[in-house]
């Protein structure tokens, strides 16, 4: 039986109770972002993939209202930034920027990786992607594909090659180019594609195999010379440069850029996030300056997550098959 004396007593309970949940109440029903979000970027500083990184991030906090904050966090062919973002909150604030070494290569090229490349993360969307070329120092005595690789034959043994370290994406294009013309040159890792390309530039090395991004300037300056585009077409910035599939053999190597969520993220805290990066690579201001050096932004609509998650399962059937087969690891 109802009773007014025992509802009037209870009165001071309940408005107890709700006072202290209606705090609660209100966060859980907070616009995400509250609060700046940190973008890891598993790379040092001044990088391809560093660069394309924070024009992405400053875009992106424009659309999201908050500050997207980079965060380097270089080591182990980006191993140690992606599992940083592996193990983090699933709650939006921490992403990572993982590339074709990170989820592809480095599945190949370590024994045991920190982090499931497909289980532990959720793509937001792709943020960019580049062609690689095959550069060489800027004496040797090749002009194009079939004349380096007859200097390779005749140099056996003699000839290396620089990368930003194992499970860059400059390593990953050069073991990728070698399986495909059947060669076994020494490979000299370096900690990062600068003292790379300044050792290639230098003849310490006799070639290196990397992105637009690093390599068109150098070009220009005439530091190094391009002999072929391990994408599948020619690049408006250097038209008389073949591709490799011109001399027969059908590579179509890209460096892709994206951004990730750690898996368990919600799906409106996603669906935001997708929303702001989508935004971000069709500004007008970013893709002019992205094309500048080579970098290519999804056209509208191109950069979902399925598009990123279907490059993944393509790297990792196609791909991952032909670098293990130099059996190059990382312990």
């Amino acid at each position: 039986m109802f009773r007014p004396t025992h509802f009037l007593r209870c009165l001071p309970v309940l408005a107890a109770v709700l006072g202290l949940q209606a705090p609660a109440a209100l966060a859980q029903a907070a616009p995400f972002p509250q609060h700046p979000v940190t973008l890891v970027v598993p790379f040092p500083p001044g990088g391809p993939s560093d660069a394309l990184a924070r024009g992405v991030a400053q875009q992106m906090g424009k659309r999201l209202g908050q500050s997207v904050i980079v965060e380097n966090v270089a080591g182990a062919g980006g191993t140690i930034g992606l599992a940083k973002v592996a193990k983090a909150a699933p709650d939006g604030y921490t992403l990572g920027f993982g590339t074709i070494g990170t989820h592809v290569a480095n599945v190949a090229l370590y024994r045991k990786l920190p982090y499931d490349p497909v289980a532990d993360f959720l793509p937001v969307g792709l943020a960019g992607s580049a062609p690689l070329l095959l550069l060489a120092r800027a004496d040797l005595p090749a002009r194009n594909l079939p004349e380096f690789l007859a200097w390779l034959a005749s140099n056996r043994g003699k000839a290396s090659y620089g990368s930003a370290g194992v499970g860059s994406i400059s390593h990953y294009g050069c073991v990728l180019l070698l399986s495909a013309v059947k060669q076994n040159v020494t490979h000299v890792p370096y900690r990062g594609v600068a003292p790379a390309m300044n050792d290639l530039m230098g003849g310490q090395t006799d070639f290196m195999c990397d992105q637009t991004t690093t390599a068109l300037p150098q070009l220009a300056g005439s530091k190094i010379k391009a002999l072929a585009v391990l994408s599948s077409a020619r690049l408006p910035q250097l038209p008389g440069v073949a591709t490799a599939a011109e001399a027969g053999y059908p590579l179509d190597v890209r460096a892709w850029n994206a951004v990730f969520a750690p898996r368990g993220t919600p799906a409106p805290v996603m669906a935001r996030l997708e929303s702001a990066l989508a935004d971000a690579t069709a500004d007008p201001a970013l893709r002019q300056q992205m094309q500048g050096v080579g970098v290519e932004l999804p056209e509208p609509g191109a950069g979902r997550p399925a598009t990123v998650a279907a490059l993944i399962e393509r790297g990792l059937r196609t791909d991952v098959p032909a670098l293990k087969s130099k059996g190059e690891y990382l312990d």
